[in-house]
C-alpha cells in the first residue's frame, strides 16, 4: 500500500470549518478543526477508492503568501 501526502487548507465559514485538499479538489467540513481534519481524510480515502493506484490525479499547487496594503 502506497502512502500519499496532500496539501490541505482550513478556513472558518460561519459555524463550520471548511477544509480542502488542494491537489485533488476534494472538500469537507466540521464543527471543529479536529472534526474537519478527520472528515477530509475520510473524504480523500473515499475519493481514492475509485482511482487506480498509478493514476492518482495531482493538480500542481504552489503555496505562498500575498502582501497587500489596505487603505
Amino acid at each position: 500500500m502506497k502512502k500519499y501526502s496532500f496539501t490541505t487548507t482550513i478556513h472558518k465559514e460561519g459555524k463550520w470549518y471548511v477544509v480542502q485538499c488542494v491537489e485533488l479538489g476534494v472538500a469537507s467540513q466540521g464543527k471543529t478543526v479536529a472534526e474537519a481534519k478527520k472528515n477530509i481524510k475520510e473524504a480523500v480515502e473515499l475519493y481514492l477508492e475509485d482511482v487506480p493506484a498509478g493514476e492518482i490525479p495531482r493538480k500542481p499547487s504552489i503555496v505562498g503568501t500575498l502582501e497587500v496594503a489596505h487603505v
